[in-house]
């Protein structure tokens, strides 16, 4: 056989070969393009999903589902709130970025507009006082009555025109709350570098103003009481102690709405009680 066919023969024999990388080579392109795909996907996703029970929406939030659907991002009740409460959600959100939600511990929503603007200025519903019934309504949201606000118990028209809680207010750490050491509180309720700010009936109906400049003086700390916006949501119950002393409880009741107040002026660290965003209420 001569040089030129031995030539062809091993360029032959060694052809296969080299589809065969090729073709593997393909084939780990397209996984790893897969791979990112289903990542990217999940970026978005999984934040979504990990975080949903753990942030407050706004008075009037649709389901969450219902609400990353519903919400364009607008950012116009973000402008409404007298006290700024509402903030945009970050980028480490996933599909949930430019929602918005309240950190009560930060900014609570004391109900200073009176009248829930927030909900009056979503264009879209995903905001809204009356729950179309062909979308997910969970039993347990739903307040016995409409809430009435102490700001406005004087007034001819008194409530807020909600049917469902944003979540429920919960004693986390008994052991902290000066209600139940039998401790009273006096000065400003989170120092003074706090921010928040809430509506004081007996300074200004219309113009919320920093806690820090509302010091307090009680003999028997109630400020998550006093300071709830909803009439009959909390209230302070005695209770007996192991050895016989009079103590005193923060108990929620079924008219609270986690509007998160008694979280945020909560004046221990970290705070005794707290809101769990879209809870049900249990009996």
């Amino acid at each position: 056989m001569s040089d030129e066919h031995k030539s062809d023969s091993v360029k032959q024999k060694a052809a296969p070969p080299v589809r065969r990388q090729a073709t593997r080579r393909k084939f780990i392109r397209s996984v790893v393009l897969g791979i990112g795909v289903i990542g990217i996907a999940l970026s978005g996703y999984l934040p979504v999903r990990l975080r949903a029970s753990q942030r407050l929406r706004p008075p009037g939030a649709l389901e969450e589902h219902d609400f990353l659907s519903s919400c364009i991002k607008c950012g116009q009740c973000v402008q409404v709130c007298p006290v700024l409460a509402i903030k945009l959600e970050d980028a480490d959100s996933g599909f949930g970025i430019g929602t918005p939600y309240i950190d009560t511990r930060a900014q609570a929503c004391d109900f200073s507009c009176d009248a829930g603007q927030c909900i009056l200025a979503c264009p879209t519903g995903a905001l809204t006082y009356d729950k179309p019934d062909f979308l997910d309504h969970r039993k347990g949201m739903d307040l016995a009555h409409k809430p009435i606000l102490k700001a406005k118990e004087n007034d001819p028209e008194p409530t807020l025109n909600l049917h469902e809680r944003m979540g429920v207010a919960r004693l986390s750490r008994p052991e902290t709350c000066l209600a139940v050491q039998g401790k009273g509180f006096s000065g400003q309720a989170r120092g003074p570098a706090f921010n928040g700010k809430m509506r004081y009936i007996k300074v200004d109906r219309w113009k919320p103003i920093r806690i820090r400049e509302h010091p307090y003086e009680r003999e028997l700390c109630d400020l998550c009481v006093t300071e709830c916006p909803i009439k009959d949501a909390i209230r302070m119950e005695e209770i007996a102690a192991p050895d016989g002393r009079k103590q005193y409880m923060p108990v929620v009741l079924e008219q609270c709405i986690g509007c998160g107040v008694c979280e945020m002026i909560c004046p221990v660290e970290p705070t005794a009680i707290v809101v769990d965003a879209r809870r049900e209420w249990k009996v």
